[in-house]
């Protein structure tokens, strides 16, 4: 709590995402897709805004070649993620989205959207714009227009 008594805004924003996160976990989970990683929905939109290379990938997730290559190892076990050879470079591994990586791609957009929906009806439609205003605000016009950060909002 604050000295206003009002609980801590970056504690709400914590628990909203942590709300969202283990609602969008179960409503994923009741199509089949109780297996996800805590890096899986940003891996499947990334590459479902196109093919990337480890390097690629890492880069994109601010994170290790190393790191980058065990989550796409993981992925790949659990059949979401396969490599394929770049047919312009032959030495380059492209992973691509399998159809169950598609299919859970898929199921975590429409939930995406549903949330959104659900949020709109309860509060209104100037609350919602004010609430995603405030945030991209928070995060920064120049992040959320990265190229990498839009590839993931689509």
């Amino acid at each position: 709590m604050t000295r206003s008594g009002k609980p801590d805004f970056g504690i709400l924003l914590v628990l909203a995402d942590q709300e969202f996160v283990g609602a969008l976990r179960a409503a994923t989970a009741e199509q089949g897709f109780d297996d996800q990683g805590r890096s899986d929905g940003f891996v499947l939109r990334t590459l479902g805004a196109g093919l990337t290379t480890i390097s690629g990938l890492a880069a994109r997730l601010e994170i290790t070649k190393q790191g980058a290559s065990q989550i796409a190892d993981d992925m790949e076990r659990r059949g979401y993620i396969e490599r394929r050879t770049d047919p312009s470079d032959a030495r380059a591994r492209l992973l691509h989205l399998t159809d169950r990586g598609e299919a859970a791609l898929q199921a975590a957009r429409k939930f995406h959207q549903s949330y959104e929906r659900k949020l709109r009806r309860r509060f209104g439609d100037d609350a919602i714009d004010t609430v995603r205003g405030v945030l991209t605000e928070m995060a920064g016009e120049a992040q959320v227009s990265a190229p990498h950060f839009r590839a993931l909002m689509f």
